[in-house]
Order: structure tokens, then C-alpha cells, then sequence
């Protein structure tokens, strides 16, 4: 087995401290905001209350430049369509997909188009795309509905797609396994994710594929899928029409990438499974108040998952090491943190009455 590559800083972006690994060439012009490069966090409370011997660690996405793991992909993504020669960008999304696709389709000087559904995208999602410039139609449907226009668009006119089905973006994406691989000096035992449209599990065990067939590592981990009991298509069986959650970032009926999500639970000997609302809330809370990781209510579904699993004695009794990727900032979703959290108190600007109020005296 080789060694890991040495990594240099000050952080490139993912293009450039990847490039061996990535379809890009002397021509591709880069275009990044500096993305990748984010901490895996090793879990302090919620690991050591599970039962089992894991060591638990967070990949937290939220610190990528639009708070979200797309902007690996979408670096990838927006550089190959510049140099295809591409001036429009479209995408549905159900909002990080959007704030990403604006972002870096301004850093590029293109033209940016995004989807969502009307009513169903968290305002700190749908803030970033009007802030970035991004021409934003809401459309009276749900995600399905807008990738099912993108792609009618894409097939007749002169426009990059950039949801996951853009190939590029699952090479953007896997770059994540490459960065765990590097924090731990080897895979992890199991990779718990998210599944909403099934790209980012996809990108991942892709990425663990690629170092493990180059002798990088020795390993693959186990592939963790968790989707929200309403949005539940790969574990039902069937899309959903009518996709319900809280995580609105995985209200997804029909994921793009559904069999390779599949190919790669089961070729890792892993699997796809759901957890409630109420068990992404409750992980969702756990996360800022016991750990500081502030997450949108979607990321904390893989770690709903994986105490799920822990109580069902999955892991066994051998020590295991399990990643739990973040996959975008709690400030994607305000609403959401503001409504389960105590509210601000009302205090007079009295010094004594605040000392008082706080039990220091």
C-alpha cells in the first residue's frame, strides 16, 4: 500500500489538491471558492453514550464556502461546463443544490438558472440563490417535478445541467472519502450518510473505490444510508409521490442516483434503512448542544441512523471506527433551530437582577 498523499497549505480547492485523481487537465479552467479541506470531528458525547466500542467522528460539510457539501461537486461541475464553453447553468434543488450551482456559476461569470419547489425550500437556502444572482423559478410541484423539467431543458437546448446526474459532480463529491482517508490515515469501518437523491453516498464509495484500487488504502467501509421515513423510495421499494419530512434537503420521492446508491450499500456490505423526524430532530439537537455541530435537520439523519443501529447491537462488540458526514450548515435552516429552541428572555439592563437571575450570588 502507498502512502497518503502529503497535503500543502495554505487549502486549493479541491481541483487542485486532488488533481491526479479528478478528469481535469492543463486546459480546465478552474473555478473555485476555495472548497474542501473541512474537519472530521471526533464525536465527544454521542459516541461514548452508545452501546458498542465505536469511535465516532463527523465529517462536518457545513464549513464548505456555501455552508454545504455541494460545493465540492459543483466546483467540478461549473469548471468542466466552462470548458465546454457553456454560458447557462441550470438545476433543480431542493436548496443546497441552488445556493451552490449561483455561487460558483457567478464566481464563473455564467448565467444561473435554479429550480425549487414553491414552498418547500428552507429561507437559508433560497436567500443564498437570490443573493448569488441565480434566476430562481419555484415551481408549483415538488423535486421530482423540477428535475424532471431540467432535464427535458438540458436534452433540447444548450445548457449545463448540474444536479447529480452531471458526472462531474459525483468526481467534485468524492473527494470527501480521499479527505477522511487522510484524517484517519485509513477508511473508516462504516460511512454513515444522508440519502436524499442518492448522490452523495454514490460519490463517496466511489471515492473509497478509487484510492482503494490505486493501493492507496486497504480498505472500503461499510456504505450507510439513512432516508427520512416520508421520503423513504429506496428502502419502500418505490418512488413517493408525496414526500414528507422535516429534512427538507432529502424531501426527495425519485433520487437521480437510486441504483447506484443501492450498488453501493450492497457492494460495501452495507444498506439503506430510514429513521422518523422525530429521531433526526432529536440527533439534530444532540448535535449543537452536546457536541457545538451546528447542522441542518437532513445532516443529522445519518447520525439518527447510526444510533438506531448502535441500540440494535449492528456494530457488535469489536472496536469500530464510523464517520457521520454533516452534510450542510444549521444556518441553512433558521426556522427550523429557532422553532425547537428555548426562546430569548426579556431582562431589564440591571446588572444586580441578572446576577440574580443567574443563581451567581
Amino acid at each position: 500500500m502507498s502512502d497518503l498523499p502529503a497535503r500543502r497549505w495554505p487549502w486549493r480547492g479541491v481541483i487542485e489538491e486532488y488533481r491526479e485523481f479528478l478528469p481535469v487537465t492543463d486546459d480546465t479552467p478552474v473555478v473555485t471558492l476555495l472548497e474542501g479541506g473541512t474537519p472530521l470531528v471526533p464525536s465527544r458525547a454521542i459516541g461514548p453514550s452508545l452501546p458498542g466500542r465505536l469511535r465516532l467522528f463527523f465529517k462536518y460539510e457545513g464549513l464548505n464556502p456555501t455552508g454545504s457539501f455541494k460545493d465540492r461537486g459543483m466546483c467540478m461541475a461549473i469548471s468542466k461546463a466552462k470548458e465546454a464553453g457553456a454560458r447557462i447553468t441550470i438545476c433543480a434543488s431542493t436548496g443546497n443544490t441552488a445556493a451552490s450551482a449561483a455561487a460558483y456559476s457567478a464566481a464563473a461569470g455564467m448565467a444561473s438558472v435554479v429550480m425549487i419547489p414553491a414552498g418547500y425550500v428552507a429561507l437559508g437556502k433560497l436567500s443564498q440563490a437570490l443573493a448569488y444572482g441565480a434566476r430562481t423559478l419555484a415551481v408549483e410541484g415538488n423535486f421530482d417535478d423540477c428535475l424532471r423539467c431540467v432535464r427535458e431543458i438540458c436534452e433540447a437546448y444548450p445548457v449545463a445541467l448540474l444536479n447529480s446526474l452531471n458526472p462531474y459532480r459525483m468526481d467534485g463529491q468524492k473527494t470527501g472519502a480521499f479527505e477522511v482517508c487522510e484524517a484517519l490515515g485509513r477508511p473508516p469501518d462504516f460511512h454513515a450518510l444522508p440519502v436524499g437523491n442518492a448522490g452523495n453516498i454514490t460519490a463517496y464509495w466511489w471515492g473509497y473505490k478509487h484510492w482503494y484500487d490505486a493501493g492507496l488504502v486497504a480498505s472500503r467501509p461499510v456504505m450507510l444510508g439513512f432516508q427520512a421515513a416520508g421520503a423513504a423510495p429506496i428502502v419502500l421499494g418505490h418512488p413517493v409521490e408525496k414526500p414528507e419530512t422535516c429534512a427538507t434537503a432529502i424531501r426527495i420521492g425519485n433520487p437521480a442516483r437510486w441504483k447506484d446508491a443501492v450498488a453501493a450499500a450492497e457492494e460495501s456490505g452495507g444498506l439503506i434503512t430510514s429513521v422518523t423526524d422525530e429521531e433526526i430532530l432529536a440527533a439534530y439537537s444532540d448535535l449543537a448542544r452536546l457536541e457545538g455541530l451546528f447542522c441542518e435537520p437532513a445532516s443529522a439523519a445519518g447520525v439518527a441512523g447510526v444510533r438506531k443501529l448502535a441500540r440494535e447491537g449492528y456494530f457488535g462488540d469489536s472496536p469500530a471506527t464510523v464517520v457521520c458526514t454533516l452534510t450542510g450548515h444549521g444556518l441553512k435552516d433558521p426556522d427550523r433551530a429557532i422553532a425547537l429552541a428555548p426562546q430569548p428572555e426579556t431582562v431589564p439592563a440591571d446588572t444586580d437582577f441578572i446576577v440574580d437571575l443567574l443563581g451567581l450570588r
